[in-house]
């Protein structure tokens, strides 16, 4: 009962902080135009144009990308049984950003100047795979899961090193579009893009569902796991292979966006005080959602026609979250 009280809270929740998204910002829209517009009725055509092409996406694109990062971070803090696990820990954030690093600001070298936010995207999403790819072949080899958490966290290192060099060899103006990339955006997502992410996210749903019953095996020991006949290679190859593609792609999209896939989990056990994985991959689904609708709305709070960056926004929520855990009465690793 209690669990079917929260889940309506957090769809009714959504609803509701996807409509303030969408009437909410530099320009804002009536709340009875927007109404109309869904009944199919004639509205102002520049209403109509800022809703159609570009609150609606950028509403949609939190929505998918909250709940990405949240399965994702999910995923990892299962698998590795650590409370401090992200999406991003194995590195694939870095490998797309060292993707867009060689573009963006390796380019110069070359005399070239990136204007296009496709070929940038594909920077992404080519050094995401590239990366993940590394990771799947080493995860084959290797069998100790906190090895594996290891070799994530050093090729992360590694990118971030190369990108550190890169920048030093950069001008000016590649620098700044590196950095302006790196504060995230949720505002240059396409229909097309959103398409993509929505199919990849209810793939990555549909086989989380599936190994939530090895999950949550592998919650009290792979040894116990192992004994309920669960496949920890398997299970470990699944998981990774949605947590990288989800980090992967909503980084290519939008940028790193912090703390969501990391706060998101702890909040979902706090509150449903359970840790099936049944309850949490769905509950993680909405909450992630809905925090990243809200950091949005946050964005636009100066109402001066400026949006301050996503990233920013999320840590600003995530930082206080975290200490909370850490220093209230709930110790980070008695989820685990």
């Amino acid at each position: 009962m209690k669990n079917s009280i929260a889940f309506s809270l957090l769809f009714v929740s959504l609803l509701l902080l996807f409509v303030i998204d969408v009437i909410f910002g530099s320009v804002s829209i009536p709340f009875n135009d927007f109404i109309d517009l869904l009944n199919g009725k004639t509205i102002s055509k520049s209403y109509e144009l800022i809703i159609m092409d570009s609150r609606i996406p950028k509403a949609l694109t939190a929505i998918l990308c909250g709940a990405s990062l949240s399965l994702a971070g999910l995923l990892m803090q299962t698998l590795f049984r650590n409370p401090l696990a992200g999406p991003y820990i194995l590195g694939i954030s870095s490998g797309a950003g060292l993707g867009v690093a060689i573009l963006v600001m390796g380019a110069g070298f070359l005399g070239i100047t990136i204007t296009s936010g496709l070929s940038t995207n594909l920077a992404a999403v080519l050094g995401a795979i590239t990366f993940l790819i590394i990771l799947f072949l080493v995860s084959l080899k290797v069998k100790d899961v906190m090895t594996l958490l290891i070799f994530g966290v050093m090729l992360g290192s590694i990118s971030t090193a190369i990108i550190g060099l890169i920048k030093f060899f950069s001008t000016d103006y590649q620098l700044k579009s590196f950095v302006i990339w790196t504060l995230g955006s949720l505002s240059a997502v396409s229909y097309m893009e959103l398409t993509i992410l929505g199919l990849l996210l209810f793939f990555g749903i549909l086989l989380a569902f599936q190994q939530a019953k090895n999950l949550n095996a592998i919650l009290i020991g792979e040894n116990f796991a192992k004994v309920l006949g669960v496949s920890i290679l398997n299970t470990r190859l699944i998981s990774i292979l949605i947590s990288g593609l989800l980090a992967g792609l909503t980084t290519a999209l939008c940028g790193p966006i912090g703390f969501v896939g990391i706060i998101i989990p702890h909040l979902c056990r706090m509150i449903f005080r359970t840790s099936n994985h049944f309850i949490l991959i769905p509950s993680c689904i909405l909450l992630g959602a809905n925090i990243l609708l809200l950091s949005d709305i946050l964005a636009h709070l100066p109402s001066n026609g400026l949006s301050l960056p996503i990233n920013s926004i999320t840590s600003m929520i995530g930082i206080p979250i975290i200490l909370w855990i850490i220093f209230g009465k709930k110790a980070l690793s008695k989820s685990f």
